[in-house]
């Protein structure tokens, strides 16, 4: 039992009494009451006092012992017992929008030096190719010298592509600022070019009869899947 409530026991009052009484009095006498008394015998009085839950404190008997939990406390669900240290996902840059928009022509600018490292390279694979004897080594170094080939031969056929691209756009400039009607080539017309371009490429290099073996085996290999998929329906 608390203090407001002995105090008024003491003076012989029942808070039943209390209530019965203060259910007959107006708002404002009740206002007043409260003003008179304080507001925690009011609240005692009227409510009575809620009883706090004692919270039982473990003290342990050396501090080197494990702190004692109370048995009714409830266990989390999840609980990390080993921690765990969170990997972060590497990013690539390719397809980050943190490290903005992919910039062909600076990247070209900045990079061009590279194009003299791999000419260098495939000098110095070509050199050793002479002087090796070693059948595996020989096999490795002729496939990195067809590798570096492919790339310098795709660099210039990107290079030969954007001066014609720039030629073009500098012939359509030319002829609105004479005051010409410019003409723009269709997609079929452009392929036709590049094709015609890319069959003397080869004519000149003497490939020509190497690259069309190599799609006619392409053509076959794909009919012949196209054959056994229709077999196998």
């Amino acid at each position: 039992m608390s203090d407001e409530e002995d105090a008024l026991l003491e003076q012989g009052i029942d808070r039943d009494e209390i209530r019965k009484e203060m259910s007959q009095m107006s708002f404002e006498d009740l206002h007043k009451l409260r003003d008179k008394l304080g507001t925690k015998v009011y609240n005692a009085a009227l409510f009575g006092i809620k009883k706090t839950k004692v919270v039982k404190k473990f003290k342990r008997e050396n501090k080197n012992r494990p702190r004692e939990e109370s048995a009714k406390k409830q266990v989390p669900r999840f609980r990390e017992v080993i921690p765990v240290r969170k990997l972060q996902r590497p990013r690539d840059p390719r397809f980050d929008r943190l490290c903005g928009t992919f910039n062909e022509k600076a990247f070209k600018n900045s990079y061009s030096f590279l194009l003299d490292v791999k000419k260098n390279d495939l000098k110095k694979l070509k050199k050793e190719l002479e002087n090796e004897e070693d059948p595996k080594q020989i096999k490795k170094i002729k496939y990195l010298i067809q590798r570096l080939e492919n790339q310098l031969r795709e660099e210039e056929r990107k290079e030969t592509k954007s001066a014609k691209e720039k030629e073009e756009k500098q012939r359509l400039v030319q002829a609105i600022k004479s005051g010409e009607k410019p003409i723009f080539k269709k997609k079929s017309e452009k392929r036709l070019v590049n094709l015609v371009s890319q069959y003397e490429e080869l004519k000149n290099s003497g490939k020509l009869k190497k690259h069309i073996q190599r799609i006619r085996k392409k053509k076959l290999k794909k009919d012949r899947e196209c054959l056994q998929n229709s077999m196998s329906e």
